[in-house]
């Protein structure tokens, strides 16, 4: 790729993976299976009338829960149902429910709570290939569909837009909303592999949907002290901030973990490929860590 892409920009500076996960602990995806445009809802008319497509990202988005378009890596146009799931990812509540529509215009109708969704007790990998969203996401995301169709081509999905195009080829494995990045560079079968027997891969980890970036930055550096992948431990107990400085308690098999941050704004640099202008965006400097 060319050394102006926001993803090689990104990696010669070495910009921070954890902390740089969107916010998002419901979501409700939907098989748009076909060309996406920039809006794969909203722009993408061979495949979903754009009134319709914004009819049903207004409905999704105001109970609170985020949209996210997936298709196969293969395509199957020639099928005429569409799958949708309905994933929360809160910690403790953690779910997947699929169900199958024949018309877009069905999504209007499915009870945002899951109810009709069968429950299923593998895990979505969704691998961002938005292309006309941004261009490191196509060129990246794509190169690491091979290894995941052929160890795990049943969970194995492209993705719209994800957020953090900088770190391209972006994830997110559900239902716990685990985001990577720079998975281009990671055995990503492994990834799953791991995944599937409770353990998450740290170096390539952005942050969990459901928890803030000081908890993200927070448990980040935890996991790096302890030297602990487990995924279903480091929950947050308590998150304050006084200024520039948050404080952020983690549980750990009960034993409580306080990480101290300092915020920060970083100098000004252009995170997608299609930015036009710089801006600067949060950091978190490491202060302290205690077991207490």
């Amino acid at each position: 790729m060319s050394g102006h892409a926001c993803s090689d920009r990104a990696r010669e500076r070495g910009d921070a993976l954890a902390g740089s996960g969107s916010p998002g602990s419901r979501w409700f995806l939907v098989e748009i299976d076909g060309p996406w445009g920039h809006s794969a809802f909203l722009n993408s008319a061979r495949v979903i009338d754009p009134d319709l497509g914004l009819r049903i990202v207004r409905r999704i988005e105001g109970a609170g829960m985020r949209t996210l378009a997936i298709r196969r890596p293969a395509r199957r146009l020639s099928e005429a149902r569409m799958r949708w799931a309905i994933v929360d990812c809160e910690v403790g509540s953690e779910s997947i429910r699929w169900g199958e529509v024949e018309a877009y215009e069905e999504l209007l109708d499915v009870p945002l709570d899951g109810s009709t969704g069968e429950p299923s007790p593998d895990p979505i990998v969704a691998v961002c290939t938005h292309g006309r969203h941004d261009r490191c996401c196509a060129v990246r995301g794509r190169k690491v569909l091979p290894a995941l169709r052929e160890h795990h081509e049943s969970v194995t999905w492209e993705c719209s837009h994800l957020g953090g195009d900088r770190f391209a080829g972006t994830m997110i494995v559900f239902p716990q909303g685990l985001y990577y990045g720079n998975v281009d560079d990671a055995d990503v079968a492994t990834i799953v592999d791991r995944h599937r027997d409770g353990f998450l891969e740290p170096r390539f980890l952005r942050g969990r949907s459901s928890q803030s970036a000081p908890v993200q930055v927070a448990q980040h550096h935890a996991r790096a002290a302890l030297r602990e992948e487990r995924i279903d431990t480091l929950s947050p107990l308590s998150t304050t901030q006084h200024g520039s400085t948050w404080t952020v308690e983690l549980d750990h098999d009960g034993a409580r973990i306080v990480v101290t941050l300092e915020q920060g704004v970083s100098e000004p640099i252009t995170t997608t490929c299609a930015a036009v202008r710089a801006g600067a965006v949060r950091t978190f400097e490491l202060i302290d860590i205690a077991m207490r």
